[in-house]
């Protein structure tokens, strides 16, 4: 197995000078300097849902207004919804306290952390990624006027660039962790960078394992409810120009896979920099499906529920947070990727679309990630609006 590096004790102590911001993410802390917890239900969220295009008989509100950079999701086996963020410094969690399809409550639940974008809930405990280190609070449900939190592992590189991580269990009990390649487009020295690694949580001085390779930057995944298959985003490279490489659907079948990067893009993309340091394209798994030039892909779930129609079953929603650097803006929208039995991806749909503006190129919401409800509706979490939109289905 492949473990990183320890981090030079030079780097740490470079740390603990960077200033305040930097020392409360040293030691374990509670983030309740005073109440934590504020009511959210008379919140208004600057949303233009009327612009919002669904399929027949979908529905679309606002779950969670005043949820600053709302970007991944997890969920407690009784609803409560924990959301981390990037540009802000803190994690969330949103409570239905009435059960009446809107939240009513948000906690904060910790400060001062360095881009907190992954949430995992497992057995009782929420887990958080910060850029270098895995976070564990303990037995959160009841502790979320008092939280407080332990560090399960500080040892993830520091590197802010693709940094932010999305983070969720596997069948095997592992908690998946990403490391994004920290460039546009370079050849790290170091095998962690450019993969998705695995890290047991519950083994003291456990370190990560590197179960895919050549990856340059997935903020999303999910496991098929069959095949139990890793399935994952990944974000092409920049500066290709506008329609080179597509972003990527893509499929692990086994641990130690490599799909490519920095060597080839999209399965045939060869890299005009680094192609000839690598194998030919066939050497690397291609993409299960390309999802379309620089619209950034992040979170996608496998629809498992009842309420949608039951050609949502086991298919997998993706949201696309939007291009940055495209002369023509595109993504901006939730798509569903059909698959056969046999796990093959057979197609392609929009199943949200009208936070861009196609003709006048203005945005007003970008999709992060989805999340399934209990009841089978779905979360969407929106960065840009702050907020957290719930999509139902009724005949």
């Amino acid at each position: 197995m492949n473990y990183i590096k320890p981090i030079a004790f030079s780097l740490a102590l470079g740390l603990i000078s960077l200033g305040a911001s930097c020392q409360g993410k040293l030691s374990p802390v509670s983030a309740s300097n005073g109440p934590n917890k504020q009511d959210i239900r008379t919140a208004k969220a600057d949303v233009k849902l009327d612009q919002i295009k669904l399929q027949p008989g979908f529905k679309i509100e606002v779950w969670a207004a005043d949820v600053p950079n709302a970007r991944s999701m997890a969920i407690s086996d009784d609803g409560i919804v924990f959301v981390g963020n990037r540009q802000e410094e803190y994690i969330y969690a949103l409570v239905d306290e009435d059960a009446d399809g809107k939240a009513d409550s948000k906690f904060i639940l910790a400060e001062n952390l360095d881009m907190p974008n992954g949430v995992a809930y497992k057995d009782g405990d929420l887990y958080v990624a910060e850029v270098s280190r895995i976070l564990r609070f303990k037995d959160i449900k009841n502790n979320l006027d008092n939280p407080k939190f332990e560090v399960v592992f500080d040892g993830y590189p520091t590197e802010s660039h693709h940094g932010w991580k999305f983070i969720s269990f596997g069948p095997d009990g592992m908690l998946y962790v990403p490391v994004g390649a920290p460039c546009n487009i370079c050849d790290p020295e170091e095998e962690i960078f450019a993969s998705i690694t695995r890290l047991d949580v519950n083994k003291p001085g456990s370190k990560p394992e590197v179960y895919a390779h050549g990856v340059r930057n997935t903020v999303g995944f999910d496991w098929h409810p069959v095949t139990k298959e890793l399935w994952f985003t990944d974000n092409g490279r920049d500066m290709l120009g506008d329609d080179t490489p597509d972003c990527e659907l893509n499929r692990a079948t086994a641990a130690g896979q490599h799909f490519g990067y920095p060597y080839w893009h999209a399965g045939t993309v060869k890299d005009p920099e680094f192609g000839d340091k690598g194998k030919e394209a066939d050497a690397y798994v291609a993409p299960a499906a390309k999802l379309g030039p620089h619209n950034a892909p992040l979170g996608i779930r496998f629809y498992e529920g009842e309420m949608f129609p039951s050609d949502y079953k086991n298919n997998a929603i993706i949201a696309k947070h939007g291009s940055w650097n495209r002369s023509k803006k595109a993504g901006y929208e939730v798509v569903l990727a059909k698959m056969d039995a046999s796990g093959k991806v057979t197609g392609q749909e929009t199943f949200a679309t009208g936070w861009l503006d196609d003709a006048s190129q203005e945005v007003w919401g970008r999709p992060v990630d989805v999340q399934e409800l209990p009841d089978g509706s779905l979360l969407i979490s929106d960065d840009m609006a702050n907020c957290i939109y719930r999509v139902t289905y009724s005949k």
